[in-house]
Parts: C-alpha cells; structure tokens; sequence
C-alpha cells in the first residue's frame, strides 16, 4: 500500500500565539496576498521544493520563496520540517539586490525557535 501525506504550510506563531508572517501577508492588498498564497499553494503541492526563479537556499535548511509583483519583490522565508510540514518563518518586502542581514537573522531566529519546540508544529 502506499501512502501519500500532503504537504502542510505551516506558519511561525510567537509567543503570544500570532503569526508575524500572516499578520504581514493579510495587510496587504487582494492581488498581492493572492498571489502570494498561490505561490505557497505551488510550493505546497511541489512538497517544499521549488526550483529558481521561484525559490533558492538562503542558509543552512531557509530557502526564500520568491514572489515579484510589479516593481515589489516579496520574499518568504521557510524550510521543509518533520511530518511534511512546510514552516514559514519570516516575510519581507525586498529592496535591495542582497539578503538584507536583519531579516535573515529573524529568520534564522524563527528557525530556532521551531527546532527548539518541535511539538508545537508536529502532526
């Protein structure tokens, strides 16, 4: 028999219990947020990997998922977790031609936190 588990996004939740990344996604306007949630959709259904220009390795297991609409350069960072789960860590809106080291410290803190407390995002 063969079992085929789908893929499942999963977003960073901080201690309080928000999610940054979709805080961040939901304030912006209808054509980018759904865009964007088709693009996750996209890297959901490829099971976590996508291939460049919509996705490349950041550092260490971050990719960046790459959304551009019009002159604004969208970049979610995430990585494939236990389980099939895909966790978004950190959202930006990208300005210059390089990773801007503070956002990649944030998601490199994300990161951190998930693999320090597994179980919240555990199946």
């Amino acid at each position: 028999m063969i079992y085929n588990k789908m893929y499942k996004i999963k977003f960073f939740t901080d201690r309080r219990g928000s999610s940054p990344v979709y805080d961040y996604i939901k304030k912006l306007n209808l054509k980018q947020r759904s865009k964007i949630y088709k693009y996750i959709e996209f890297l959901r259904d490829r099971e976590g990997y996508l291939d460049e220009p919509y996705s490349r390795h950041v550092a260490g297991k971050i990719r960046e998922l790459r959304v551009d609409f019009s002159n604004n350069h969208y970049r979610i960072l995430y990585f494939s977790f236990i389980n099939k789960n895909i966790i978004i860590l950190h959202a930006f809106l990208k300005k210059d031609p390089k990773m801007p080291k503070k956002e990649l410290k944030i998601a490199m803190d994300c990161y951190n936190n998930v693999i320090n407390n597994p179980q919240i995002y555990e199946d």
